[in-house]
């Protein structure tokens, strides 16, 4: 998917444990990925598969993310809504694991969503701009017209993300 991009860190073990950077503006352009981060969230999941999706922001309050595991492990997945692109419409999946440090950047105008793999599962989130509350756009994980293959059933889903409008009309 265009501009969508898996980022491995490189840890330094040792007998302490491991060092990784895990943002460096300039290792991100060389990569051709262009990235400020303003904004940085983290989600706490208690539960093996709670979800969480399918969430972005519309134009002019478009937002990119950086999204990693930093406990535990997520099912990612990402939804390319970008009318222009060549894969508009499709999705894609990633596991992303606190252990092997990985990340996935998201571009502008595609919707992301998760399902917790473990329990007590954290996401950090770095964000190119401050969330928007009114401007806050989703749809279903389990919306037909995208199909979304998902390892299980989820567990737990917050009542926001089950009142989204099912198919999406966008």
């Amino acid at each position: 998917m265009p501009g969508v991009v898996e980022i491995a860190a490189e840890p330094r073990a040792d007998a302490r444990g491991f060092f990784a950077r895990v943002y460096c503006p300039e290792e991100f352009a060389a990569a051709g990925v262009s990235f400020t981060s303003t904004q940085i969230n983290l989600s706490r999941n208690g539960r093996m598969y709670t979800l969480r999706g399918m969430h972005w922001q519309d134009p002019p309050y478009a937002e990119a993310k950086l999204v990693r595991a930093t406990r535990g492990a997520i099912h990612d997945v990402v939804i390319d809504l970008r009318r222009e692109s060549p894969t508009f419409r499709r999705w894609i999946a990633r596991r992303l694991d606190a252990d092997r440090a990985n990340a996935l950047f998201i571009p502008e105008g595609c919707a992301h969503g998760f399902l917790t793999l473990e329990p007590d599962t954290d996401v950090l989130y770095q964000m190119s701009r401050p969330f928007v509350g009114g401007q806050a756009r989703g749809l279903r994980y389990d919306d037909p017209g995208f199909a979304i293959s998902w390892p299980a059933l989820p567990a737990v889903i917050g009542e926001a993300d089950l009142a989204w409008a099912s198919p999406w009309r966008g």
